[in-house]
């Protein structure tokens, strides 16, 4: 009895003291609408610390967070507390819910695994504590998991509410402009006529069809004429939203959810326009030759301006069908007018503004960038290209003048992103003035 007292007293005093806990302060707010009853941030904070000085506890660092926990990987302050765990600036969590933590189950397993290494060694919630004890995990994960399983039933409710609503005829987005969204009792949900711009919307309609307006004369009639705004931002239509306005099959009373699905429904909202005149819309639009084509990028927009009023300048497609049957196809630059409507900056070929550009290159001079220094190698691996092939032992050096032929080379053959990229070295400014490009 005596040995095993003794055997005892010498375990306890060869036990190491245990190493006081540095707890971290987090307080973390969702901005997901589900969330929205939650404390507030500096709520969770003065609570926490109300907490913290009742027990004694050393916070060394209070750090907050606006982000959803339910994805994995989101959350940038979350990562740095991780991190800043594995390097010993911490080992133990405040925390006002374990569901703060986490929500979803990559979050959680770095968190648990944190423990097993006994790099983090508590977490302390509102009345709960957590440590490397194996109740005590299973428990934090419970706690965790149900507040991911919450997520993902919300998630399937909301899909469910999403699909009841279409199929009774209800637009579950945002209205488009010419409609709006109010909280009525007898019309719950509904989309409804916005009576001061539904009849603008309609007269477009009216207008492309019977007219035969291009959408730049209505871009015009709009911003400059009528000081049209769409709801709920305020700001003038652009071009682009207008091409997708007329492109919209809401406006003759269907509509189809989510987009690109497939999925056709006939809505409940009262129409602008009828079927007929959307089609003579659609036709109008097909062979309007200055269409823009949506999600076409050009390779020199946004790299030039209007020499004339300063706007920027955008481009366009022009279709040609020819007797065979083919169809040439002409991209023209031109001002964007959004300064002064009636702009006299005229539209250029791309080919003769390429033509033009490349005069430009032998007068301008490049910024020493890593676009530069890239377009130096490929004329340096070039020349020991030809090198090889004359079998000449000859010195290679590479010349302003080489690498000005080689640009030239890239704005009449290289690929899009070729062309950005040498010309965003250049350090005047390029201006396109009726039909001229020059240097400012």
């Amino acid at each position: 009895m005596e040995t095993a007292q003794i055997s005892a007293k010498l375990g306890q005093q060869i036990q190491p003291p245990t190493a006081p806990v540095k707890y971290l302060l987090y307080a973390r707010k969702s901005t997901e609408s589900e969330e929205r009853q939650v404390l507030s941030i500096d709520s969770q904070v003065k609570e926490m610390m109300e907490m913290a000085a009742r027990e004694n506890l050393d916070i060394v660092e209070v750090r907050r967070e606006a982000h959803s926990a339910k994805a994995s990987g989101q959350r940038p302050v979350f990562r740095e507390i991780l991190e800043d765990i594995r390097q010993g600036k911490f080992n133990g969590i405040i925390v006002w819910h374990p569901d703060r933590l986490s929500r979803n189950a990559g979050d959680l397993g770095e968190l648990v695994d944190l423990m097993d290494q006994k790099l983090l060694v508590e977490i302390r919630a509102n009345g709960q504590t957590f440590t490397n004890n194996p109740s005590e995990k299973f428990l934090l994960m419970i706690l965790c998991s149900q507040a991911k399983l919450e997520n993902d039933n919300k998630s399937i409710n909301v899909k469910r509410g999403l699909k009841t609503r279409v199929e009774m005829g209800l637009w579950p987005a945002p209205a488009p402009t010419g409609y709006v969204k109010q909280k009525r009792m007898d019309r719950k949900c509904e989309t409804l006529i916005d009576p001061e711009r539904a009849p603008v919307i309609k007269k477009m309609f009216e207008k492309v069809a019977y007219e035969k307006w291009s959408g730049r004369k209505l871009y015009n009639w709009l911003r400059f004429e009528l000081n049209f705004t769409a709801l709920p931002s305020k700001k003038p239509l652009s071009l682009g939203n207008i091409y997708r306005l007329l492109e919209n099959h809401f406006y003759y009373g269907v509509f189809e959810y989510p987009r690109n699905s497939g999925n056709w429904y006939q809505g409940k909202h009262e129409p602008l326009i009828t079927k007929e005149l959307f089609d003579l819309v659609q036709e109008q639009l097909k062979g309007n030759e200055l269409k823009t084509r949506q999600g076409k990028e050009f390779a020199f927009t946004k790299l030039m301006t209007c020499g004339l009023c300063g706007s920027g300048i955008s481009a366009d497609e022009k279709y040609k069908k020819l007797k065979n049957g083919k169809i040439n196809t002409h991209v023209y630059y031109g001002c964007t007018k959004a300064r002064d409507k009636h702009c006299k900056c005229g539209y250029i070929n791309e080919t003769e503004l390429i033509e033009q550009l490349q005069a430009l290159i032998d007068t301008t001079t490049f910024s020493e960038t890593s676009v530069l220094k890239k377009v130096r190698e490929e004329v340096t691996r070039y020349k020991k290209f030809s090198k090889s092939l004359l079998g000449e032992n000859i010195k290679i050096t590479v010349s302003d003048i080489d690498v000005k032929d080689y640009v030239k080379f890239l704005l009449k053959d290289g690929t899009f992103e070729e062309k950005r990229a040498v010309l965003s070295c250049v350090t005047s400014q390029i201006v396109l003035s009726k039909k001229k490009v020059s240097l400012r």
